[in-house]
């Protein structure tokens, strides 16, 4: 998780996006990492956990990662959980909650994880005061 939080910075410091960082970990190791970025890359779906799933994919050469695992600084939106569910992710860890969109605080994977043809282990809240105030502090920034 420090390694996504540090991330997560990049996006917020170098390019003024929201400081979103993931990184997925397989056999042990860190094989991608990826920050927010849909405003400068003008791509909606550019959010931190797509662009690690799609780093990692091309490096393990698989666009089924099974064994890997996921950190992310903010709890995953619905998208971005479709796209775990279908890379067959065995984990995902979450820093900060997000009451509005998140997957695990508003209920949505309650919703449909009976129904998946895949289990998916989901904790939250490592590191989360600091994910939390990084992101505090950058709303705060951009209102100031």
């Amino acid at each position: 998780m420090r390694k996504a939080l540090r991330v997560a910075r990049i996006a917020c410091n170098r390019h003024n996006e929201v400081p979103v960082g993931a990184v997925v970990v397989h056999s042990g190791r860190i094989v991608a990492a990826g920050f927010n970025c849909p405003i400068s890359s003008k791509d909606p779906t550019a959010h931190a956990e797509i662009i690690a799933l799609r780093r990692a994919a091309k490096r393990i050469d698989a666009y089924r990662l099974p064994e890997a695992e996921l950190y992310v600084t903010l709890e995953p939106c619905i998208m971005c959980i479709g796209a775990i569910i279908h890379a067959r992710l065995k984990k995902i860890t979450f820093a900060a909650p997000d009451p509005k969109i998140g997957v695990v605080s508003t209920g949505i994977y309650k919703l449909i994880e009976d129904d998946l043809n895949h289990n998916l282990d989901i904790a939250g809240g490592l590191l989360a005061e600091e994910a939390s105030g990084l992101l505090k502090d950058f709303f705060f920034n951009k209102r100031c």
